[in-house]
């Protein structure tokens, strides 16, 4: 494989790319590595790589003629990567799709960008490596380097030392031991040391998919899982607090103040899907408790009714599952009241979090999820066309609505809880 790398910088590789495997790889001819400075392109007595940027501002921006001149000269350029914090999350499936290349060409930035039009000129791919900033892409273009270089058929001694790596199969790697078998009065598992390789496989698998819950629950989502993962991660989602989160999250679905379709404040009736659905989904994720708000004595007695005929002796026989369910549902009269339920049962007053389809919130569900760390959260949902301005007033925040960027934003309150759950806790419940 041909990797070129264009830089200002070129002695910044001389060490890392003549050490350890990659050196032997070089020499051995398996990842051909030619490092092209800019500066070698410019035509002027000073070597001139970079100017001041049009419009003002700091910094200076490298030129785009000498860096189209450098990547003119490249006989296989390949994939053409550009090293930028702005770019596309470089990860694990990239890097495998970039050592199916004959060659790829990475760009390392420097001061405070290169000339944006090098981008209509050649197919580039912004690529970052995280979300910092460093003085320049070179440190970046390693990462790149070493991730796809060591996935060449050669590179590395055995064979199948990639197929465990963390990421390789959408998780993180099991923990490794060696010699000796007892370390400060710390004993290897002994089940690496039964030699039945079947067990040591399954405990491998399980120890990957606790450090993964554990660290990137993130993961999940887009790992290859067989069925008895699913097992495996059920049992340790129940184990040491993992929902903890889940439980800080309550929800109250308030009907009175809320807006109608003219604006003007009003109490809204119950409806009987919005009970139970959200009641399934407070169950399903784990929250604290679902308060349904309502200041008139017809709805309270609708609810309780609704309520008593499920969680009574013949509900339960039916469907013991929305039974589980609706054993979390309280009745309360307003806002202030559901507030008051929640830090009895939480032990401290929750922070009020609000939602609208209207009002441009700017809290992100994850900065939600930490809250949750750190204190309860009563998650309010309006019915009618939404909250009204006294309960918005009072709130500590105001989560973006679901669907910011399009036309229509007009969700069932079931399904936007739904969604709201999911963006909250996902699989860090």
């Amino acid at each position: 494989m041909r990797i070129n790398i264009v830089s200002l910088f070129p002695e910044f590789f001389d060490s890392p790319l003549n050490s350890g495997l990659m050196r032997r790889a070089r020499d051995s001819g398996l990842v051909e590595i030619a490092c092209l400075n800019p500066r070698d392109f410019a035509t002027d007595r000073h070597r001139t790589v970079d100017d001041r940027p049009y419009g003002g501002g700091p910094g200076m921006v490298m030129l785009a003629k000498t860096l189209d001149v450098a990547l003119q000269s490249l006989d296989r350029p390949g994939a053409i990567l550009l090293m930028s914090p702005s770019g596309r999350p470089f990860d694990q499936a990239m890097a495998r799709r970039l050592c199916t290349e004959d060659a790829c060409t990475i760009v390392c930035g420097r001061y405070e960008g290169i000339d944006a039009r090098l981008e209509a000129l050649y197919p580039i791919l912004p690529v970052s490596v995280g979300d910092y900033v460093l003085n320049g892409g070179e440190a970046a273009a390693l990462c790149v380097v070493e991730a796809v270089a060591r996935l060449t058929p050669g590179f590395m001694g055995h064979a199948g030392s990639g197929e465990d790596e963390s990421f390789s199969q959408g998780l993180l790697e099991y923990p490794h031991y060696t010699r000796p078998e007892v370390y400060r009065g710390l004993a290897v598992p002994e089940i690496l040391l039964s030699g039945d390789h079947a067990r040591i496989a399954a405990w491998r698998r399980e120890q990957g998919l606790a450090a993964t819950l554990a660290r990137r629950p993130e993961l999940l989502a887009s790992a290859r899982l067989e069925k008895k993962d699913f097992s495996v991660l059920k049992n340790l989602a129940g184990q040491g607090g993992r929902r903890r989160r889940g439980r800080n999250l309550y929800v109250a679905l308030v009907h009175h103040p809320v807006l109608n379709r003219e604006g003007k404040t009003v109490a809204v009736s119950l409806t009987n899907l919005d009970v139970h659905d959200i009641a399934r989904c407070s169950c399903a994720y784990g929250l604290g408790g679902y308060y349904i708000a309502t200041p008139l004595a017809d709805q309270q007695a609708l609810a309780r009714e609704l309520l008593g005929h499920w969680l009574g002796e013949q509900g339960r026989a039916f469907n013991p599952d929305r039974a589980e369910a609706l054993e979390g549902v309280d009745v309360v009269d307003s806002v202030e009241k559901a507030v008051a339920a929640v830090a009895v049962r939480a032990g401290q007053s929750p922070r009020l979090l609000a939602t609208s389809a209207v009002v441009q919130g700017a809290l992100p569900p994850a900065e939600v999820a930490d809250w949750l760390d750190e204190t309860p959260v009563l998650l309010l949902l309006g019915t009618g066309s939404g909250l009204a301005p006294e309960v918005l007033e009072k709130v500590d925040g105001t989560l973006r609505p679901i669907r910011p960027f399009d036309a229509y934003n007009h969700l069932p309150v079931r399904a936007a809880a739904a969604i709201l759950f999911d963006r909250i806790l996902g699989d860090v419940q």
